[in-house]
C-alpha cells in the first residue's frame, strides 16, 4: 500500500497541470488543435487513475479547455467523483467544474442530490459554501425541490457567511421550484432585520427581484422597507429598496404620502450619483400615482428638475445620458416644469456623443405645443443642415416629422409650412426616409381635405424637377417621394392648374430609370390625369388638342410597356391598348371623356392593417384540411410534371457547396488579390496606391473623382417654411384681437364683471384655432370582426409562478396546515433571539408571571363594554370605507383590525400569528431605525412574541399576546407620568404613533427655503440640511434666481471660515477663495448649486458672513457685481428627522443621561396637528406618540445627540418640555421652536 502511493506521488510529479497546458497552448500556436487533441487524450488517461489529487487536476485543466469552448460533458461522472472529495482544494474545483459544465440536460445530475445535501450539512462552512455556490450554476426543478428544505434550515446558521448564500440562492430555487416561496417567505422576511448588514442587503436583493415582477404581493413588507431606506447607509441597499418603493407606489398611491418627505432628504443629502437618479426615478414615480390626491408636490417636482439639470449640465457623458432620461419621465406627466428647460435640452442637440442628441430629441417630441412648433422645428431644420452622418441625419428627420404628426397632427395650426417642410425635406442628400416623407405627404392630403389645392400645386412641381431626384446615386432613398406626388396629382387632378403639363412630366423617358413600384403609380395615375385632359380639352370647339394628348400617351407607354417590372408591364399595356381605343372614337367624334373619368370615379377608404387577421374563421371550414388529396409518398420522381421554365429553375436553383482542398482555396485567393488591385473601385489598404499615380505620367492615370456638392437643392416655384412662421404669427394676433373685441360686447352685454381677470391671463393652448381641420378616418374592418388580441405574456416565463398572495400568507396558513413537503425543518439555530436584551425578557416574564388567572367581573363587564364600543366605532368606519382601502390604511399607519382567530392546527413556526404582521404594518415610521442611547448602544425595540410555544394552542397564545400588549401599554404610560408628570384624562382614545395622524384639515403649504440675499440682479433662497453619511458635515442647498433681462455669469460664492464652520473647497485652493458656481443664468432663470460644510461644534447657533460675486452681461457691455449675505446656522438644521419606536424613547427617557428643560407658548391659536407639522417640518422632529391634545417627538443630530420633546396643549396656551444630553443644544433648539410660533 506504501509502494503504490510512493508509486503515485512519483506519477504525479511528472504530470502536466494547468499552468503546464497554457503554457504549451501559448507554444503551440501553429498545430493548436493537434496539442490539445493530445493533452485531451492525456486527461482522459489521468481520469482512469484512482488517485483523487490527478482526477482533480484532470478536472481542473478541462475546465480551462471548456472555456476555450471544446466539449466536455463526457466527463461529468469525473466531476462528480471529484466533488465527493472529502478535500476542500479538490471539492472547490469538481464544484467549479460542475458550475461551469451541467445543465438541466445533464444526465448525472441526479447523482448529486445526496452528495450536495451532504455538503450543506458539514460542519466546515467553506464545504457548505462551495456548495451553495455551485449549486446555484445549475440547479434543476428536481434539486430544488429536494434540497429547498436544507436551504431554508441554513438560512438560519450562525454564520453570516452562510446565511448569506443561503438567502441568495433561495432566488434560483423560488425560480425552479415556485411552491416553496409560501413557506419560505417568513424565514425570508426575519433576514430583512438580520443584525449582519451582507444578509440584510442578499435578503433585500431577493425581495426586490421577485417584486419587480409581481409588486402587488410585497405591500405588506412596506414598513419593514421604510425602517431599512431611513436607517441603512449602504447606497446599493438603498437603491434596490427605493426602486421597489417605486414599483409599489402606483398600486397603492397611499404610500407615496410616507415617502416623498424622506427622498426629498435623500436628495439633498446625497454625493452619490446613482442613488440621487434612483431617488429622482422613484419620487417621479410616487407623483404620478398622487397626481390626484397631492395638489402641493410642485416643490418637489422642481427639486427633481434642478437637481437632473445639474446632471445634464455635467461633462460625464453617462450622467448627462441619465439626467435626460430621466428628464422624459417627468416630462409625461408635468411637461410645464420640463418644458422651461428647452435651452438646455436644445444644447445637447450639438453634443458629440449622438445617443444624447438622440435621447435630446426624444425630450423634445414631448415639449411640443401649438406655440412652439413651428420654432422647434425651425431649429431641428438647422440642425438637419449641420448634422454629419446620415444616421442621425436620418433620426432627425424622423424625430420631425414625429413631433408634426403626433396626435392626429394636434399642434399643427397650419398645414401649408408642414407640407412645405415634407418638401424642404426632400432635399436631404442620402436619406433613407423617403418612404416616411411620401406617406405623410399621402396622410395629410387624404385627411386635410382644405390642403389639396396647395399640395397638389407642391406636387405638380416636384413632378416636374423629379430629374434633380433621381440623377444622383445617394438620391435614390428620396425618390420615394415622387410615388407620393404622383399619386395626389392623380388622385386630386380636379385641383391641378395645368393637368396637360403634369401629364407630359409623369411620361418623361427619365421616369423609366425609376423603381419599379413607382412606375407603377406614374401609369396608374398618368391614366386619371389624361382622364382629367380629356374632360377639360372635349369641351373646346378644337378637338386635336384631345386627340394630340391621346397621340401623346401611345407614344410614351411603350417605354413602360418594355419595363422588366411585371406591375408596370401589366398596367402601361392595359392602358395603352385603352388609349388607342379612345383615339379611334376620337376620330370618329365620339365623345369619351365621362366614361373614361367614370373608370376612377369614387373613393376608397383604407383598410385596417390588422383587417385580415380579425375576419371570423365560418362555421364547418377547416384551414388545415387538405383542399385536394395529398400527393402519395410512393410517387416516382418520373410521374412528377417537368418544369416548363428549365432554364429558369436552373438559374435559381441552389448550388451545392463542395468541398475544396487547400490548394484549391489558395488559387482562389490569388485570383481575387489580383481582380482586387485591377479593380480602381477597390479601396486598398496599403498607402503605396497613392504614390502611384503621382509617379507614373501620363493624363490616364490620373483618377477621375466623384465631387458631393453640399450645397443644400433649391427647387424653383416651392416656398420656403420659415415664411409661414410670421404668416401664423400675424393669423394668431389677428385671432386675438377679435376675441378680445367679442369679450367686450359680451361683457357689455352682461354688465362687466371680472374684466381684470380675464385680459391678465396668457393664452392657453385652447385659444389658438387651427387654420385647417384634420378628418380623423377610420379604417375599415370587415363584418363580424374578432376584438384585438391583446400582447399574450411570455408562456416560459418563471416568474409566472412566483405570483402568490403572500399578503393573505398568514389567513391561509390560519385555515389549514401546510402540506407534507411544505413544512419547515425545526431550527437549531435562532438568530433573531439574540436581537432581545435580558432586561426586556425579564420583564415579558415577570408580566407572564404577575398576570392573575381570573379577573374579577366588574373588570370583566367594563372590558366588553370598552370592546363593544371599539367595535361599533371600527365597524362604522368599514361601511364607509372599501375595502382596499381599508388595507391600505392598516398599511400606512392607522389602528390595524385584529385578525380572525387562528386555527388549533397551525404551528407558529410555519406561520406567525397574523397579528404581529398588522403590529409590524402599523405604521411606517413604526418601522423606522432606533435612537441610539447616549453610551452609544442603540436601546432594544419591542422584542418579538416568543416562537417556542409549539405545543400550545393558538388561541391560548393570543389571549396570553393581549395580556402582555396591555402590561406594556400601563408601563408605558406609568413612565410618562413619571417622566413628564402628565396625567392623561383621554384614556381610551386610540393612539397615533410616529408621525400619522388622522384626517384632519389640511396643512398650509410650507417650506425649508428661506430668503439668503436679494438685489436688483439676483435672489438667493436657502436650506441647510444635516449630512447623514457624515456627522461633522451640513449641505447647504441655494437656489440663484436672475431677476433682471441680462445674462449673469462667472458667479462666485464664498463664505468666511470661522474656528467652528469652514466652507469645503477643492485640494489646493485657499481659505479665502471662493467656489465657482457651476452653471449660468439666462433670464428670469433659476438653478440650484449645493454647498459643503465641515462643522465641530453644533451647540450653538452661529452665522458666518459670505459674498456673491458676478458678471451681469448685456448686449453692449458687461459689469462685475456682488452681493453681500449673512449664512445664518441654526442648531435645528443640525436635526435629522429620524422615527422612534415608542418603548425606544421610553427607555431613553428613564436612562437618567438626559437633561430637562421647557419653553411655554402664548397665544398659539393654530390646530394641534398645524402646531406639529410645524415643529416636525422646520425643526426636523418625528412624532412618536400623539393621544387627544399631547404628543412625544424625537430627533438626532449628526453628532448623536438625542432630543425628545412633550408637548401639550390648553387653550391657546402651548407647553414643551424636552431633555437632551447637550443642555446647550437644547436650550437653543426650544428657542428657535418659540421664535417660529411667534413669527405665525
Amino acid at each position: 500500500m506504501a509502494l503504490k502511493i510512493v508509486k503515485g506521488s512519483i506519477d504525479r510529479m511528472f504530470d502536466k497541470n494547468l499552468q503546464d497546458l497554457v503554457r504549451g497552448i501559448r507554444n503551440h500556436k501553429e498545430d493548436e488543435a493537434k496539442y490539445i487533441s493530445t493533452c485531451i487524450d492525456e486527461i482522459k488517461q489521468e481520469l482512469k487513475q484512482d488517485n483523487i489529487a490527478v482526477k482533480a487536476n484532470a478536472v481542473c485543466k478541462l475546465t480551462y479547455l471548456q472555456m476555450l469552448g471544446y466539449d466536455v460533458s463526457w466527463a461529468a461522472f469525473n466531476i462528480v467523483e471529484v466533488m465527493s472529495s472529502s478535500k476542500f482544494t479538490y471539492k472547490r474545483i469538481g464544484y467549479l467544474a460542475a458550475s461551469q459544465c451541467f445543465h438541466e440536460s445533464t444526465d448525472v445530475i441526479m447523482l448529486t442530490t445526496n452528495q450536495i445535501r451532504k455538503d450543506l450539512s458539514s460542519p466546515n462552512q467553506y464545504d457548505t459554501g462551495v456548495a451553495l455556490t455551485g449549486l446555484s450554476c445549475f440547479v434543476t426543478p428536481d434539486l430544488a425541490r429536494d434540497l429547498a428544505n436544507d436551504i431554508m434550515t441554513l438560512m438560519s446558521h450562525t454564520k453570516p457567511y452562510i446565511r448569506k448564500k443561503a438567502v441568495l440562492i433561495m432566488y434560483k430555487v423560488f425560480l425552479k421550484y415556485p411552491e416553496s416561496l409560501r413557506p419560505a417567505f417568513p424565514r425570508l422576511k426575519e433576514k430583512l432585520e438580520d443584525p449582519d448588514p451582507g444578509v440584510q442587503s442578499a435578503a433585500v436583493n431577493v425581495i426586490c427581484e421577485l417584486a419587480r415582477r409581481n409588486p402587488k404581493n410585497y405591500l405588506s413588507l412596506a414598513p419593514l422597507f421604510f425602517k431599512l431606506m431611513t436607517s441603512s447607509t449602504n447606497n446599493w441597499v438603498l437603491i434596490k429598496i427605493i426602486k421597489l418603493f417605486g414599483a409599489l407606489t402606483p398600486l397603492e398611491p397611499r404610500l407615496g404620502k410616507k415617502l416623498i418627505e424622506p427622498l426629498t432628504n435623500l436628495i439633498h443629502s446625497t454625493s452619490a450619483m446613482s442613488l440621487l437618479y434612483e431617488c429622482v426615478n422613484t419620487v417621479i414615480a410616487v407623483l404620478i400615482s398622487l397626481s390626484s390626491g397631492m395638489p402641493n408636490h410642485s416643490a418637489s417636482i422642481q427639486l427633481c428638475v434642478q437637481k437632473l439639470r445639474i446632471l445634464i449640465e455635467d461633462s460625464d457623458q453617462n450622467l448627462k445620458y441619465l439626467g435626460l432620461l430621466a428628464m422624459s419621465k417627468i416630462l409625461k406627466t408635468h411637461p410645464k416644469s420640463v418644458q422651461s428647460h428647452k435651452d438646455l435640452i436644445l444644447q445637447c442637440l450639438d453634443d458629440k456623443d449622438e445617443s444624447i442628441r438622440l435621447r435630446a430629441l426624444d425630450l423634445l417630441y414631448g415639449m411640443v405645443s401649438k406655440k412652439n412648433l413651428m420654432e422647434i422645428v425651425k431649429k431641428l431644420m438647422l440642425h438637419v443642415d449641420k448634422a454629419e452622418g446620415t444616421t442621425y441625419r436620418d433620426e432627425l428627420l424622423t424625430k420631425i416629422i414625429d413631433i408634426c404628426s403626433q396626435s392626429n397632427y394636434q399642434y399643427i395650426t397650419n398645414f401649408e409650412w408642414y407640407i412645405s417642410i415634407l418638401v424642404e425635406l426632400t432635399r436631404l442628400e442620402g436619406t433613407r426616409h423617403g418612404h416616411l416623407i411620401a406617406s405623410q405627404m399621402l396622410d395629410v392630403a387624404i385627411r386635410v381635405k382644405a390642403i389639396r389645392v396647395f399640395a397638389v400645386a407642391q406636387m405638380a412641381t416636384l413632378l416636374d424637377n423629379a430629374h434633380l431626384m433621381t440623377g444622383n446615386v445617394q438620391r435614390k432613398g428620396i425618390c420615394e417621394v415622387l410615388y407620393a406626388a404622383a399619386w395626389i396629382c392623380g388622385e386630386f387632378s380636379e385641383h391641378l392648374e395645368n393637368p396637360a403639363l403634369t401629364l407630359e412630366a409623369m411620361l418623361r423617358p427619365k421616369v423609366a430609370t425609376l423603381p419599379g413600384h413607382i412606375q407603377a403609380v406614374y401609369v396608374q395615375n398618368a391614366a386619371k390625369l389624361f382622364a382629367t385632359v380629356l374632360k377639360s380639352q372635349e369641351g373646346n370647339t378644337d378637338s386635336t388638342a384631345a386627340q394630340e394628348t391621346s397621340q401623346l400617351m401611345i407614344e410614351r407607354l411603350p417605354l413602360f410597356v418594355q419595363s422588366a417590372n411585371l406591375e408596370v408591364q401589366e398596367r402601361a399595356s392595359c392602358i395603352l391598348q385603352l388609349v388607342k381605343y379612345i383615339q379611334k372614337l376620337q376620330q370618329k367624334d365620339v365623345e369619351v371623356a365621362g366614361e373614361v373619368i367614370a373608370l376612377f370615379a369614387g373613393e376608397l377608404n383604407p383598410v385596417a392593417p390588422k383587417a385580415q387577421k380579425k375576419v371570423p374563421v365560418p362555421e364547418g371550414l377547416d384551414l388545415d384540411a387538405w383542399i385536394n388529396e395529398p400527393p402519395s409518398e410512393s410517387e416516382s420522381e418520373d410521374d412528377q410534371p417537368k418544369a416548363i421554365f428549365a432554364k429558369e429553375e436552373t438559374k435559381h436553383s441552389r448550388t451545392r457547396h463542395t468541398e475544396v482542398d487547400e490548394k484549391e482555396l489558395a488559387k482562389r485567393r490569388e485570383v481575387r488579390k489580383q481582380e482586387q488591385a485591377n479593380n480602381p473601385f477597390y479601396i486598398k489598404a496599403s498607402p503605396s496606391s497613392q504614390k502611384v499615380y503621382q509617379e507614373a505620367p501620363g493624363v490616364e492615370h490620373i483618377p477621375v473623382v466623384h465631387i458631393d456638392l453640399t450645397v443644400p437643392l433649391k427647387v424653383p416655384g416651392l416656398p420656403m417654411s420659415d415664411q409661414y412662421v410670421k404668416l401664423e404669427e400675424e393669423r394668431r394676433q389677428k385671432e386675438r384681437v377679435e376675441k378680445k373685441k367679442k369679450d367686450k360686447k359680451k361683457r357689455k352685454e352682461k354688465g362687466g364683471g371680472r374684466r381684470k381677470k380675464r385680459d391678465s391671463g396668457p393664452e392657453s393652448e385652447e385659444d389658438i384655432t387651427p387654420a385647417h381641420m384634420v378628418d380623423i378616418v377610420t379604417e375599415e374592418m370587415p363584418e363580424n370582426a374578432l376584438p384585438s388580441d391583446d400582447d399574450e405574456k411570455d408562456p416560459n416565463d418563471p416568474h409566472k409562478a412566483l405570483d402568490i398572495d403572500l399578503d393573505n400568507l398568514m389567513e391561509m396558513a390560519a385555515r389549514r396546515p401546510l402540506a407534507d413537503s411544505e413544512k419547515l425543518p425545526v431550527r437549531s439555530h435562532r438568530a433573531a433571539e439574540a436581537l432581545k436584551s435580558p432586561a426586556e425578557d425579564g420583564e415579558a416574564e415577570a408580566a407572564a408571571l404577575q398576570e392573575p388567572k381570573k379577573k374579577s367581573s366588574k373588570e370583566k363587564r367594563e372590558k366588553k363594554d370598552k370592546k363593544k364600543d371599539r367595535k361599533k366605532s371600527k365597524d362604522d368606519k368599514k361601511k364607509k370605507k372599501p375595502r382596499r382601502e381599508e388595507k391600505a390604511e392598516d398599511l400606512l399607519g392607522g389602528q390595524a383590525d385584529v385578525p380572525v382567530a387562528q386555527s388549533e392546527e397551525t404551528s407558529e413556526a410555519a406561520a406567525p400569528p397574523a397579528a404581529n404582521t398588522a403590529e409590524e404594518a402599523a405604521t411606517l415610521a413604526e418601522a423606522a431605525p432606533v435612537p441610539e442611547t447616549a453610551s452609544g448602544t442603540a436601546p432594544d425595540s419591542e422584542p418579538d412574541e416568543p416562537k417556542d410555544a409549539d405545543k400550545k394552542s393558538s388561541k391560548h397564545k393570543k389571549k396570553k399576546q393581549k395580556k402582555e400588549k396591555e402590561d406594556k401599554e400601563k408601563k408605558k404610560k406609568k413612565k410618562k407620568h413619571h417622566h413628564h408628570h402628565h396625567h392623561s384624562d383621554g384614556g381610551e382614545e386610540e393612539s397615533v404613533q410616529n408621525g400619522t395622524m388622522e384626517e384632519e384639515e389640511p396643512l398650509p403649504p410650507m417650506s425649508n427655503y428661506c430668503l439668503l440675499a436679494e438685489s436688483s440682479y439676483i435672489k438667493m433662497e436657502n436650506d441647510i440640511q444635516g449630512n447623514l453619511q457624515d456627522g461633522s458635515q451640513v449641505v447647504v442647498s441655494v437656489i440663484f434666481e436672475n431677476k433682471c433681462d441680462s445674462f449673469l455669469k462667472s458667479m462666485e460664492f464664498n463664505v468666511l471660515d470661522s474656528l467652528n464652520s469652514k466652507l469645503q473647497r477643492p485640494e489646493g485652493s485657499g481659505p479665502h477663495d471662493g467656489l465657482t458656481v457651476p452653471f449660468q443664468l439666462p433670464p428670469g432663470v433659476s438653478n440650484e448649486a449645493r454647498f459643503v460644510f465641515t462643522v465641530q461644534s453644533i451647540v450653538m447657533p452661529q452665522k458666518l458672513k459670505g459674498t456673491l460675486t458676478f458678471i451681469v452681461k448685456n448686449e453692449d457691455s458687461s459689469t462685475h457685481e456682488k452681493l453681500d449675505f449673512k449664512l445664518h446656522f441654526t442648531c435645528s438644521s443640525y436635526l435629522i428627522t429620524t422615527p422612534c419606536y415608542s418603548d425606544a424613547f421610553a427607555k431613553l427617557l428613564e436612562s437618567g443621561d438626559l437633561k430637562c428643560s421647557s419653553v411655554r407658548l402664548e397665544g398659539v391659536s393654530q390646530p394641534f396637528h398645524h402646531l406639529l407639522a410645524r415643529i416636525c417640518f422646520h425643526h426636523h422632529f418625528s412624532v412618536v406618540e400623539r393621544v387627544d391634545s399631547c404628543a412625544s417627538m424625537y430627533s438626532r443630530s449628526i453628532q448623536g445627540h438625542h432630543v425628545c420633546l412633550l408637548v401639550k396643549t390648553s387653550g391657546q396656551t402651548v407647553s414643551i418640555d424636552a431633555k437632551c444630553d447637550e443642555p446647550t443644544l437644547l436650550g437653543n433648539v426650544l428657542d428657535e421652536i418659540k421664535q417660529t410660533f411667534s413669527q405665525c
